[in-house]
């Protein structure tokens, strides 16, 4: 049996991975920004869900909630940090406003949550700390430039800690799904007013985009796999279309630093 912590636990991915480990007979402290939104969660599993009201971008509700649960529980095996949201506007189009509140939610949240879990794993000498990044933590599109940055940030912080913290017994692992048929695009967005100069791009981007999204619901036996794994990846693609995208985009990467490397050299000097 294990017990998890995971926030965002409502809808999408964090309630479906929410309810994968409590139909196996694990713990779950649930959080979500409305508790209430919880509660078919705790009428069907009872005492083996512990619903906590949580705000992500507030450091100090974050650190007493992690410490409630493990309380409640005697111990903390999972951490799933999963809420967040997409912002939708082109980087010219976003406000001050728009991109802070993208990070505070998507980077700022994850990282108060995994401070604060930290000294407990250490403590017990073991623990899992399951980052929900994206395909677009490791690549990057049009029309969502501080989502990207949110998770390219998410990215760096989580590989360093991978480091930091395996010494203890705990493992990090970046979940990288691709596009599943989740609210993410739809009412858990939020979107810049439009700059009509960018019309036409997205139109194209409309069309691009209009693909068949990943069933949610086959993520569970997915989740169930990483952190049951006795040497867990610190990177995975959940999804068939990631792996396609990322490696056209590094072999591009790769070919470019190629091109470039006398120039590179002469930048080192003698």
């Amino acid at each position: 049996m294990k017990t998890w912590f995971i926030t965002g636990a409502s809808r999408g991915l964090g309630r479906q991975w929410a309810e994968a480990a409590l139909e196996r007979g694990d713990n779950v402290a649930a959080t979500a920004r409305r508790p209430e939104t919880l509660r078919t969660l705790t009428d069907t599993y009872g005492d083996a869900v512990l619903p906590i009201r949580l705000d992500v971008t507030d450091r100090g509700a974050a650190v007493d909630a992690v410490k409630r649960a493990a309380a409640h529980f005697g111990r903390l095996d999972v951490v799933v940090n999963n809420a967040g949201y997409g912002h939708f506007g082109m980087i010219e189009e976003l406000t001050e406003e728009d991109v802070r509140a993208q990070l505070e939610a998507n980077l700022f949240g994850a990282l108060w949550v995994t401070q604060a879990a930290l000294p407990i794993m250490r403590a017990q000498g073991s623990g899992h700390v399951i980052q929900v990044s994206s395909l677009g933590g490791v690549t990057a599109f049009p029309g969502i430039g501080a989502y990207h940055a949110s998770k390219w940030a998410l990215e760096g912080f989580s590989q360093s800690l991978s480091q930091e913290v395996a010494g203890f017994g705990v493992h990090v692992t970046l979940v990288e799904p691709g596009g599943y048929s989740t609210e993410w695009a739809g009412p858990s967005a939020a979107r810049s007013a439009e700059n009509p100069a960018y019309s036409r791009l997205r139109e194209e981007l409309d069309l691009a985009w209009a693909v068949s999204p990943g069933d949610p619901t086959a993520t569970r036996g997915a989740i169930l796999k990483v952190v049951d794994a006795e040497k867990p990846p610190l990177r995975v693609f959940f999804g068939k279309a990631p792996l396609d995208v990322v490696t056209e985009d590094y072999e591009s990467r790769l070919a470019t630093w190629n091109e470039w490397q006398p120039v590179s050299i002469e930048a080192y000097g003698a």
